[in-house]
């Protein structure tokens, strides 16, 4: 596979794309033991900034202590890695992957203390849209998954862990077989919990519904940006249980996440939402969330964190 940039950041020091190598004996290769992030960096008027770098640091170490896991790296190290590695890779718009995993520390499932070793590594490269560009401006088809998500207690849905995403491949992997562009996973209880890797929105008479954390979600940083810039906007929000039935009957309805941005549904289970495509709140969110990057929306929580 062609490197999609010349470094990655590993361990604390810039190593080429194709040396950036672990042994097949890692913990987290075996157990799913890593805890992980996705960035995104947009090319702004004042210059390349990373969206929400504190608040997607911050999580990925509230992942780790979730897990016990001690990562070897302060959050400010972490953030100005994020940094340096977009700008060695001369990257203004990009995708970043910190990762955090348990290395060799034996093929034991509960490696003992004080053989625990944490690696951490950074990614940037360039990638587009998640679902399509087609899919932001014209919506996406997806279906409801028969795999249902996490249930509580289980494996800890706030935590966004490498292990949960098996979940997240069975969703998506049943969707696409099908011919459809994303699968939405419900939780044990038979309400909506999330997409395959994205969080979930309904707009029913002007106001935005949306699972609350307790849905066995992630939540999201992109989902919270939705939230904040709805309220701002007067739209109402409500967090609340949904039942799968107001999928069906919702005006309009989108998904969020840092790969997927704000993607549009057109249909789920081959039933077209009401506005069969993205609808006039879809589109101000859309609006309002791609302001920040182009200078539109004034970012007044300070959430871009300029590169330079």
């Amino acid at each position: 596979m062609k490197p999609l940039a010349e470094k990655i950041w590993f361990n604390g020091e810039l190593k080429a794309w194709e040396d950036a190598k672990i042994h097949v004996l890692t913990h987290g290769l075996h157990y799913g033991t890593s805890v992980f992030e996705g960035v995104r960096a947009y090319d702004t008027p004042k210059g390349p900034a990373v969206f929400r770098l504190a608040e997607h640091t911050q999580r990925l170490f509230d992942s780790a202590r979730i897990y016990h896991m001690p990562i070897p790296f302060t959050p400010e190290q972490i953030n100005e890695a994020c940094k340096e590695t977009l700008r060695v890779n001369g990257l203004k718009s990009a995708y970043l992957r910190p990762i955090a995993f348990l290395g060799e520390c034996g093929l034991g499932v509960t490696p003992k203390p004080e053989n625990v070793k944490v690696d951490v590594a950074i990614a940037a490269f360039p990638w587009g849209a998640y679902l399509g560009e087609d899919g932001l401006t014209k919506g996406v088809d997806v279906i409801v998954s028969s795999w249902q998500r996490l249930a509580p207690n289980t494996v800890p849905p706030a935590a966004k862990a490498g292990g949960n995403y098996l979940s997240s491949y069975l969703i998506g992997r049943e969707a696409r077989s099908r011919g459809y562009e994303e699968g939405l996973g419900l939780g044990t209880d038979g309400r909506l919990s999330e997409g395959a890797g994205e969080n979930l929105f309904l707009i029913m008479k002007g106001k935005i519904h949306t699972p609350p954390v307790s849905s066995s979600i992630l939540g999201g940083i992109t989902r919270d940006t939705v939230l904040t810039l709805a309220r701002e906007a007067g739209i109402e929000v409500i967090e609340q249980a949904l039942p799968r039935e107001m999928l069906y009957l919702a005006d309009e309805v989108f998904m969020t996440g840092t790969a997927a941005e704000i993607t549009p549904i057109r249909s789920i289970d081959d039933i077209p939402t009401r506005v069969g495509g993205p609808g006039e709140v879809t589109k101000l969110m859309q609006q309002r969330f791609h302001g920040l990057f182009n200078g539109e929306t004034e970012d007044t929580y300070g959430w871009l964190d300029y590169v330079n």
